[in-house]
Parts: structure tokens; sequence; C-alpha cells
């Protein structure tokens, strides 16, 4: 007797990245459900974070910041480049780590004031 399976929708979602063009399944590596590029991090504007549903301005959504929850859990910071909305969602195992870090030491490594008036407290 011959068993096939077919594979869940989920496994077969896939997108384009908005940014660098690789295709990306919806599903990450750890099951949970991914809206960004493992890649280079950009995603596109699909839904409407402040009047919910779908949005219909489908903008190139580029990662600005890192946000750490109370949690430990770490965010990514999107801003849409056609409408300026913001939204925030969860790092992905296999999200690139190099720009990960790379956006977390960022205002570290780019103070907006000299890290020498700490000497004098």
């Amino acid at each position: 007797m011959s068993h096939t399976t077919t594979p869940s929708p989920l496994a077969l979602d896939t997108f384009a990245c908005a940014w660098c063009g690789l295709t990306v399944s919806a599903c990450a590596a750890d099951g949970a459900r991914r809206n960004h590029c493992p890649s280079c991090l950009h995603s596109r504007h699909v839904l409407d974070h402040v009047e919910g549903g779908p949005s219909a301005c489908h903008g190139r959504m580029s990662p600005i910041a890192i946000a750490v929850l109370r949690t430990g859990d770490w965010q990514v910071i999107h801003r849409c480049v056609r409408c300026d909305e913001l939204t925030s969602n969860p790092v992905c195992a296999d999200d690139n780590q190099l720009i990960l870090m790379r956006m977390a030491v960022r205002p570290l490594a780019q103070p907006p004031f000299p890290l020498e008036a700490f000497g004098t407290l």
C-alpha cells in the first residue's frame, strides 16, 4: 500500500523578499510564522497595524532597530518606506545574526552625545 503525504499549505507558502529577491518560506525553521526575509530582514507592508486588517500600501518595510521585550525576546522594528508606519515582528531563529547585532549595537556605536560625559557621573 503506497502512502503519500501532502505537504501542509503552510509549508508551501512562500514570498519573494521586497529587497533582495530571495524566495522565503513563510514558516521559520522553528515553526513560527515569518513575515520578513531571514537574509536581509526586509518585509512588505501587507498589514495595517493602525486600523487592523490588510494594508493597501504594500510598500517595502526596512528594518531600522531592535527592541528587547521584558521577556528577553527580540523584535525587529520596521518602517515602511512609502507611508512611514512602524511595526514590530519577532526575531526568528534563522534570521541573519550579523544584521541583528549591527542594528542592536548601532546606538552605542553612534551615540547622539559624547560617551565621555559618563566619566563625570
